[in-house]
């Protein structure tokens, strides 16, 4: 009996990190461009389901509909960009973790609020050092354009695109989370107790 409750929560677990997966997905369709940034770096909401997932269980968790996320965006996709889809990997865990982690540290919103901050520099930081090395040039020599793998184009990509790109991402996700969590904090505790059970 114990072992059969075990397995269907491992189940529910399953299941929940899918859906929430495929709704980030939904999510990561619904960008938008800023005006004052490069037309290709497009705000979306699809951190969001991967903070819950990450919240309710743990920081892996969110990792994992980050994942699958970006997994079911390059079968639907057909894979067009898969420096791209990396990134964006990349981006997501450097965001969702900090939060995940504090929260399940200390819970509570303040923790909340000092993860998404965190994430945020984090994932600015960690981007545009990323950019600069990795990303750019693989990116250029992906698409056979080596000007762009250039310094001082590089430079000013991070400079003038990813890191005020991913500060203002993570400040539009955080505004948006913090409502939503106090709103959803009684239900993921529940959620947490459930799971535990």
């Amino acid at each position: 009996m114990m072992q059969t409750n075990v397995q269907s929560s491992k189940l529910l677990k399953l299941v929940i990190l899918a859906l929430l997966g495929t709704i980030s997905l939904v999510l990561f369709f619904l960008n938008f461009p800023l005006p004052f940034l490069p037309p290709y770096l497009k705000i979306d909401f699809s951190e969001v389901p991967a903070l819950i997932a990450g919240l309710i269980f743990t920081p892996m968790a969110g990792v994992i509909v980050e994942a699958i996320k970006n997994l079911l965006y390059l079968v639907v996709s057909g894979a067009g960009d898969p420096i791209g889809v990396v990134a964006n990997f990349l981006a997501g865990v450097m965001f969702i973790l900090p939060v995940a982690l504090l929260y399940h540290r200390y819970k509570g919103t303040k923790s909340i609020i000092s993860g998404l901050v965190s994430g945020t520099i984090i994932m600015a930081l960690g981007m545009s050092v990323l950019n600069y090395y990795v990303i750019l040039p693989a990116y250029s020599w992906f698409i056979g354009a080596p000007e762009m793998a250039g310094t001082t184009a590089k430079w000013v990509a991070v400079s003038a695109g990813v890191l005020p790109f991913n500060l203002i991402k993570g400040i539009i996700v955080g505004l948006l989370f913090i409502p939503l969590f106090i709103k959803m904090r009684t239900w993921i505790e529940q959620k947490q107790t459930n799971m535990a059970a």
